[in-house]
């Protein structure tokens, strides 16, 4: 007979303890600090501020610390933590054409102003283990560069001159903030866009492959991919005008779309895009690919039933924290569900073999 179990407030907290002392790991090991997580976790904490829609390395830090290294439940408590903060006011949106760009590459022109910069990259390693960093050796200092502090135009700019690629419109109305408002469906491209930003980076990498792989047809290149930081404006209105009150760190994808045009539109290339925290490039470029495959209804082509047009399928269950929170409760205690479960089926066997019985 399956009974509720008793004396749980007290396995809870031994669990907590258990649960502390499993975080610190052998005490004979230096403390992992927040400071060294934030300087060399970097690309972590990055994601943690872009799924948590929080800026603070800091806070991003202690929390990858608190959740042993479990970058989701990281990001459900920053989220958490962020419904706690007072609200002052909004800023302005950010230029990212006034971006001080450290990595800045384009896959469709070769040569452009203010030059391809590479930056801090993964793309051209050979993706072997470095066992000097194991022994603690000291690795080459990079040589000194500057970030590029004039304004780099967009590279989508020269096809925009020659009207090959669709304009962007911006609506007058104020978008709804995903983190104060749940999702509504039909939703605005910007609300989509925050939706995406928000979602788990490798939920939006498997969108976009399929949309690569063919689900979606629609073939993209990198029209521009660019990470560094951008002044963020907020109006005073004692003051009458706008001052810096900080910067922040981003990762900004447009993408070049073939489309084949419609009754209204000529053929044209259009876009797709990507803007997130930190340096997220794999969930940027993802973003974009992701952004271009929802947009097939206002542009007036065919859903061939691709996952990535379902905006649906693609919106409700990219967000990791509400994932997590809907499948993990199936973990807890559901005793009194189980029970009737269990008296169901009992009863059900029984009628099966009194009429096997009966015919017989």
């Amino acid at each position: 007979m399956y009974v509720a179990v008793k004396g749980g407030e007290r396995a809870i907290d031994n669990a907590h303890a258990w649960l502390a002392e499993e975080r610190r790991g052998d005490t004979d090991v230096t403390e992992l600090t927040v400071a060294q997580i934030r300087e060399q976790l970097s690309l972590a904490v990055n994601r943690v501020m872009a799924e948590g829609s929080l800026f603070d390395p800091d806070l991003a830090a202690l929390a990858i610390k608190q959740s042993r290294g479990d970058l989701i439940e990281a990001i459900f408590l920053i989220r958490a933590y962020r419904t706690t903060l007072p609200r002052f006011g909004a800023t302005a949106p950010v230029d990212t054409g006034t971006m001080a760009c450290e990595r800045r590459i384009s896959a469709t022109f070769k040569d452009l102003p203010g030059g391809q910069v590479l930056g801090p990259t993964f793309d051209y390693t050979h993706r072997l283990l470095d066992f000097q960093l194991a022994a603690n050796g000291e690795v080459p200092e990079a040589p000194m560069a500057e970030a590029n502090l004039e304004a780099t135009p967009h590279v989508t700019e020269f096809l925009n001159r020659e009207g090959l690629i669709e304009e962007t419109t911006n609506s007058d109305a104020d978008p709804k903030d995903l983190t104060r408002e749940p999702l509504e469906l039909p939703a605005e491209r910007a609300l989509r866009l925050q939706a995406l930003t928000r979602s788990d980076e490798g939920f939006a990498l498997g969108m976009a492959y399929s949309t690569q792989r063919g689900y979606a047809r629609n073939h993209a290149f990198v029209g521009e991919l660019r990470i560094g930081t951008v002044a963020v404006e907020m109006d005073i209105p004692e003051l009458g005008f706008a001052i810096d009150i900080g910067e922040v760190t981003l990762t900004e994808c447009e993408t070049v779309n073939q489309f084949h045009g419609s009754k209204s539109e000529p053929p044209q290339f259009t876009r797709g895009y990507g803007l997130v925290f930190g340096q997220s490039e794999r969930k940027s470029i993802s973003m974009a690919l992701i952004d271009r495959a929802l947009r097939w209804e206002e542009l007036g082509e065919d859903n061939v039933g691709a996952p990535a047009q379902d905006a649906e399928f693609v919106l409700y269950h990219g967000d990791n924290v509400q994932a997590t929170g809907f499948l993990e409760h199936i973990k807890l205690p559901h005793y009194v569900d189980f029970q009737s479960e269990l008296e169901l089926i009992r009863k059900l066997r029984t009628e099966a073999m009194d009429s096997q019985e009966a015919a017989e």
